[in-house]
């Protein structure tokens, strides 16, 4: 059994629900640990359509309050976390706002190539052919890398993301040896820095269909002998530990047994 979600969201961003509502729903469905993982505010010309940047950095202060008024409450155990995009050249930018707050952990993640939202529509990718996928695909994990080798982060977030839109074709740019390589390399790094990789149910919901990473990417975390953890990406009380028991088995088949918690620089395991 999965007993800690270490991402979720909550109205402050672009989620539903307010943060004492996720953590009752974590205690009705049995966790143990719940991490609240709000985004970080972006810096101007990072946007999506819909942009939640200012309502984020107006009420960031009152979210993390909220948060730790509920690491006092009985139940679950509560932490704080915060998702911070990798930015290209914003990394000032990044550290300034890691360190705003006293967090247990950081989740690291890659949503823009350049200044472009690549998760935001699917507009672009469907006019593109698979040459043209896989340039990005290459970008992605380079920018992922470079994440992975700053030194801020724990946790790796949703690993290949960047297939949102195009999961047939990013299945056959992994079908080259080229591309696993540089895959691999990036677990190296991320093994190297001591941090974990997420396995998240999230995929599930998302037009890929998929649990974030795909097989080919847990055989290489395998290989290589990171730590994992799990997580739902929950943006609303009813994806809180949310296909939960079906991750747990995805993992197990390749021979994973322990998660990864990470609270204020420690790490610890849990059995699942």
């Amino acid at each position: 059994m999965i007993r800690a979600d270490l991402h979720s969201h909550t109205k402050y961003s672009h989620g539903a629900d307010e943060p004492e509502e996720m953590f009752a729903a974590a205690n009705a469905r049995g966790l143990e640990i719940l991490g609240f993982s709000e985004h970080s505010p972006r810096p101007q010309g990072y946007d999506y359509t819909h942009e939640y940047r200012e309502k984020l950095a107006a009420g960031f202060a009152e979210y993390v309050s909220r948060v730790q008024d509920l690491k006092k409450m009985p139940g679950c155990r509560v932490l704080l976390a915060m998702e911070m995009d990798w930015l290209d050249g914003q990394e000032d930018f990044i550290r300034k706002a890691c360190s705003a707050h006293d967090f247990d952990y950081l989740l690291g993640s890659v949503h823009f190539i350049g200044r472009w939202g690549f998760d935001d529509g699917d507009a672009q990718w469907k006019n593109w052919d698979d040459t043209q996928r896989f340039a990005h695909y290459e970008r992605y994990f380079a920018l992922w890398r470079q994440m992975l080798s700053s030194g801020i982060f724990q946790i790796a977030a949703h690993p290949d993301l960047i297939k949102i839109f195009s999961a047939e074709s990013f299945h056959k740019w992994l079908s080259r040896e080229k591309s696993r390589e540089q895959i691999a390399d990036c677990l190296d790094v991320l093994k190297q820095q001591g941090m974990a990789m997420e396995i998240s149910s999230a995929g599930l919901r998302k037009p890929c269909r998929e649990i974030y990473p795909c097989p080919t990417l847990m055989v290489l975390a395998a290989k290589c002998g990171v730590d994992i953890t799990f997580a739902s990406d929950a943006h609303c009380v009813a994806d809180v530990g949310r296909d939960f028991a079906r991750l747990a088995n995805y993992a197990r088949a390749f021979g994973f047994s322990r998660q990864a918690v990470f609270c204020q620089g420690e790490k610890t395991y849990l059995p699942f």
